[in-house]
């Protein structure tokens, strides 16, 4: 093995080595369990971001640990066709070219878009190969291939004729820029600083005004009503009356709703149906009048005032407003702060629009959806998910399934010239089907389907479906879905009911849950706020320099980009180092406690790139002392464990044990944790150090040495099995070079058994003799630390009271602490024995003394100690100086003075053991 541990020698060979090999394939092996978990389908336009690196780390750590466990799996991938995405992605290189979209038309530039896809749609999977991820490539999906277009034709099709789907005018979220409806999940409500206008809306009686308060000047002009809470004693006695609707010539009237927030404004809400959600309910509630005051570039149409039409919203709300004013309407205008929703890939300011769109009935499929999950057919992990998913699932609206877009799947409708609608696989079809003769002009519809539609179908989708492959009989329902919360709604409510509506089954048994990845400070990452960390940077190493233009890179505001360059250079000064994969991987799996948001600090995958350091380094130790020799390769029993290769191997049974079922339950922030104490503290820190006197003493026999050389190498093949889920390539490269040393054999470690505990193996008695040595050994070490002894300097130990136990132990581990604990004597005093000035400890009842005398300068470590003391004084009086002074105390935030307490606390503490030692080392 290489001196040193460098992933970038070993990552991309071996990946590529799985890879042709077929490794990732299901094994087809029809009597063992099937275990089937599928991607949720990336963006086909998108990159590697840290929730994809979270999440399908996530997914291979599942897929790795059941392939070893034998089982028939299969990792579903696939990509997703990104309807708005890829669109935008491929109009900006038509505008850069000159031209657009509507100049190709639609069937030229759908050619255009799958150029687009074969040259540049394979960053993400590109990416996912280099965080290890081990789909079956050869099954890859895309939602626009021309298998899954037809199971999406056929579901729409099904649904239309069992009377699920239907065409209608409502209210929908509508992008003024690329002109088509959005889901909730495609719209980000941003906080903004805006204004909450009040003005006078005359009573039709003369008989006064009523005031409303509106965030939306300009939406007035659709307004049908005035509303008022039914019980506000205000306004009880207007119901029922109309007031004059300003710069209009019409009357509406004032109406009762419970939904009126009396605390609001003034209590009275004005009502536009066809451009608010809530009024659109209520205007359903009270059959009121639905006006649209826009068009699809949300400028007003001919539906307001003629001095208006033609108008940009946001200009005409400042004419609104300054018309108003003119007439004496404006009461007062006051700052307000409110959500405003914009388009996560336009960025335009999103409007509720009243268009024609194609609906999903929901109720009637979120019935069998629901009960799957109270039944516990399907089972959320962590289990609180349930009630998000019930309260989500119990209060469906229909569900939009139609955008204004080319790239998709295009909706299998076809109109005459009289408007009707005539559904089916085509024209040809349709004509046949609803008996339309030549003469009948027929146009399809040219709207596309939402994206969640096609993605609500992937789990059989992606199998065969509609056709009853051998794939879709093995592996559905799939095992598992790993998913972030925010999701649940838009993609796993969607599966689970068009899945269980047309396979009659579950699209699969258990749904992780896992939480999203923010920044060290818990903020979500994001351009605007140049916190973004690329996974691929983290794996490779990138500098400070490059890593500064790639965040400030495409930033409108030079403003922005000096604050994101200035927290980047304060942050990471220099950069990111190549830490590789693995200890990437390992810092996820360090962070997945269920359900929670994970806080990434780039100082955690430092630790366990060092970790990757120890396991490589341990590992040239132990094949340093094994390769040449007799290590058991031969499975033959002629050995002697010593005590600590008993200790070992009981150990590894415990660890085995707890690791899977950490596994098993989700917690991979737990199997990692256990993993990385045993593998660390257990096995390096201890265990290699209780070989080395076995292996250096001559006068130890051969299969002492055998013995402790097997234990050497098999309990390291063993522990790479159990790491390998989590760290795939360390483990495979030391793998092939201890296998046969090992008595083990194949071709890559990902197909070798995972490792299960053998209870029988569990040695109670070799357990507590090391315990009891290395308590013994830390308490020596940790008297070494306090009286500043030199490690390599060796000392004599005397031991006073204890137990027979006690004595029993030291016989069996006296060569042992001898060596460890670098003593040059052990004896046992005797009772009412006098003991001289010595530094003690306790391991239970019994007494360890280290005499002084001799083995320190007490003048010099006295001084020492009391320079120690004495900074440690000029710290503390500067720290209670400002906790003593109102000003810090009342104006620094809450954390940074509890931070300053905490400080105060430990160094009186510290102070305080610092001043025993030096009383000790006095009394000498």
């Amino acid at each position: 093995m290489d001196k040193t541990y460098q992933p970038n020698t070993i990552e991309q060979k071996w990946y590529q080595t799985w890879e042709e090999n077929g490794y990732f394939e299901p094994s087809g092996d029809t009597e063992a369990k099937p275990f089937c978990i599928m991607i949720p389908p990336p963006n086909v336009t998108g990159s590697l971001h840290m929730g994809h690196g979270f999440q399908e780390s996530i997914m291979d750590a599942l897929i790795r640990y059941h392939r070893m466990q034998g089982d028939n799996t299969l990792w579903q991938v696939g990509t997703d066709h990104a309807g708005i995405a890829t669109q935008m992605v491929v109009e900006r290189q038509l505008a850069a070219e000159g031209t657009s979209r509507q100049e190709l038309g639609r069937d030229k530039f759908i050619e255009k878009v799958w150029q687009w896809k074969a040259q540049s749609g394979g960053t993400i999977t590109r990416q996912l190969r280099r965080l290890g991820a081990s789909p079956d490539w050869s099954r890859e999906r895309f939602t626009m291939d021309d298998g899954f277009s037809k199971a999406v034709q056929e579901v729409f099709i099904q649904l239309y004729e069992d009377g699920l789907i239907y065409r209608r005018k409502r209210l929908v979220n509508w992008d003024p820029k690329f002109h088509t409806a959005i889901s909730d999940l495609e719209v980000l409500n941003e906080e903004k600083q805006g204004h909450l206008w009040h003005f006078r809306y005359p009573l039709a009686d003369a008989s006064g005004h009523l005031v409303v308060a509106t965030t939306r000047p300009e939406t007035m002009l659709g307004d049908t009503a005035v509303a008022v809470h039914p019980e506000d004693a205000r306004y009880r006695h207007l119901i029922g009356k109309a007031v004059k609707l300003p710069l209009t010539d019409r009357e509406i009237p004032i109406i009762a709703d419970e939904y009126v927030d009396r605390a609001f404004g003034t209590g009275c809400v004005k009502i536009t149906p066809a451009h608010d959600f809530n009024d659109y309910e209520m205007g359903q509630r009270h059959n009121l009048q639905i006006i649209n005051i826009l068009d699809a570039d949300a400028n007003l149409n001919d539906a307001v005032p003629a001095r208006y039409r033609g108008m940009e919203r946001f200009a005409a709300r400042s004419q609104i407003v300054d018309d108003l004013d003119d007439l004496g309407l404006l009461e007062k205008v006051e700052p307000h702060t409110l959500k405003v929703p914009h388009g996560d890939r336009s960025g335009a300011v999103i409007e509720p629009w009243l268009t024609d769109q194609w609906y999903v009935k929901t109720q009637p499929l979120a019935e069998e959806a629901i009960a799957a999950v109270e039944d516990g057919r399907v089972a959320f992990v962590p289990k609180n998910y349930e009630n998000m998913y019930f309260s989500w699932m119990r209060d469906l609206q229909d569900w939009c399934i139609s955008r204004q877009l080319w790239w998709g799947h295009r909706i299998p409708a076809w109109y005459d010239n009289e408007g009707h609608v005539f559904v089916g696989r085509s024209e040809e079809e349709v004509r046949e089907k609803y008996a339309l003769g030549a003469g009948v002009s027929l146009r399809q519809d040219d709207d596309v389907l939402d994206t969640w539609f096609s993605s609500g179908l992937w789990t059989f989708g992606t199998l065969g479906w509609p056709e009853e492959s051998k794939a879709l009989q093995a592996f559905h329902p799939s095992s598992v879905l790993v998913t972030g919360f925010d999701i649940i709604f838009f993609w796993v409510a969607r599966m689970m009911m068009l899945t269980l509506y047309f396979k009659k089954e579950v699209p699969f048994h258990t749904v992780y849950v896992h939480g999203l990845v923010r920044d060290s400070h818990g903020q979500k990452m994001s351009k605007s706020k140049g916190n973004v960390i690329d996974p691929i940077d983290l794996i490779d190493g990138i500098d400070l320099e490059r890593l500064v233009q790639k965040r400030t890179t495409g930033l409108m505001r030079p403003q922005d980009a000096a604050k994101i360059e200035k927290q980047t250079r304060k942050d990471f000064p220099h950069g990111f180092s190549a830490f590789g994969t693995d200890a990437l991987r390992y810092t996820y799996y360090s962070l997945a406690s269920t359900g929670r948001d994970i806080r990434f600090d780039v100082g955690r995958i430092e630790g366990f790139r060092n970790f990757c350091n120890k396991i490589w380094n341990a590992s040239r130790y132990v094949l340093q002392n094994c390769e040449g020799y007799d290590c058991g390769q031969d499975n033959s029993d002629n050995f002697d464990l010593t005590i600590a290769d008993r200790w070992i191997i009981s150990q590894l049974q415990r660890i085995e044990t707890t690791v899977r079922q950490a596994l098993d339950t989700y917690r991979f922030d737990l199997a990692s944790q256990a993993l990385y104490d045993f593998i660390w503290s257990e096995y390096c820190s201890w265990y290699l150090e209780l070989s080395k006197p076995v292996l250096k003493d001559e006068n130890a026999s051969s299969t002492v040495k055998k013995g402790t050389r097997r234990t050497l190498i098999r309990v390291l093949e063993t522990l790479l099995r159990l790491a390998h889920p989590l760290m795939p390539f360390i483990t495979e490269e030391i793998w092939q070079r201890v296998k046969t040393l090992a008595g083990a054999a194949g071709d890559t470690i990902m197909l070798q058994p995972y490792p299960k505990a053998d209870n029988h193996k569990i040695d109670e008695e070799a357990e507590a003799a090391i315990a009891w040595l290395k308590q013994v050994v830390e308490a020596v070490r940790n008297i070494r630390g306090e009286m500043n002894i030199s490690p390599a300097r060796k000392i004599p130990l005397i031991l006073r009271g204890g137990s027979a136990l006690d004595k029993a132990l030291l016989d069996r581990a006296h060569s042992l602490l001898m060596q460890l604990a670098s003593l040059e004597a052990i004896t046992w005093l005797g009772a009412g024995e006098p003991a001289p000035a010595s530094a003690t400890a306790l391991a239970g009842e019994m007494e360890l003394l280290v005499p002084m005398a001799g083995l320190i300068d007490v003048e010099a470590e006295s001084a020492r100690l009391q320079k120690e003391i004495n900074k440690l004084g000029k710290d503390l009086m500067r720290t209670e100086g400002k906790l003593n002074n109102p000003r810090f105390v009342h104006r620094a935030p809450a954390d940074v003075v509890a931070k300053e307490k905490d400080k105060l606390a430990d160094m009186k503490s510290a102070r305080e053991r610092l001043q025993q030692r030096l009383d000790d080392i006095d009394s000498l």
